[in-house]
């Protein structure tokens, strides 16, 4: 399935960030530029939507070379509606990443007869906390995240319904 970026659609904030390596920083697509954190663990990276919206992976860029003990070890994706109702749907430990580490994000199943039927997320708010860093590091860099949903078809012939009336199936075909 095609995906598209939606980050730029939500409004992003940060628990904590060092003057001059913040959200900017973290969305610019630059490669050399990094959000910095600066306070105690977890740091947090929080992307709101205004509608609810299908998200299907996250991105993010890590360099364990440039960075070492500022880089991400364990983090945990969290799901809601605000930040009062976060479920953790996700925790990844990363090792020595370099380069852009994708996180699929799936529904939680709701339902043991629906096991096997997962679907991407579905959500207003979604949060990513830094749980801990390599060399037991205090503060964190990210140097970019991208958030991706499924991309709409919108081809023709694609999920158009069938006629509903006999006067609306008179109208269907070209003649």
């Amino acid at each position: 399935m095609e995906l598209r970026e939606v980050g730029d659609e939500a409004v992003w904030s940060l628990s904590t960030a060092k003057p001059g390596n913040g959200v900017y920083q973290l969305r610019d697509d630059n490669l050399d530029t990094y959000w910095q954190s600066d306070g105690v663990q977890p740091h947090l990276i929080n992307i709101q939507f205004a509608k609810k919206m299908t998200v299907q992976e996250i991105a993010m860029y890590l360099d364990h070379k440039l960075d070492e003990s500022y880089t991400p070890r364990k983090i945990s994706i969290r799901a809601g509606s605000t930040f009062h109702d976060l479920v953790e749907i996700k925790t990844q430990t990363i090792v020595e990443p370099m380069g852009w580490i994708t996180i699929q994000l799936m529904q939680p199943p709701s339902h043991i007869a629906n096991a096997g039927s997962e679907k991407p997320l579905r959500t207003f708010f979604l949060q990513i906390a830094v749980m801990g860093m390599h060399q037991n590091g205090r503060d964190t860099h990210i140097r970019q995240v991208k958030v991706f949903a499924p991309r709409q078809s919108h081809l023709f012939g694609a999920d158009i319904p069938e006629p509903s009336s006999i006067e609306f199936s008179s109208f269907a075909t070209i003649r």
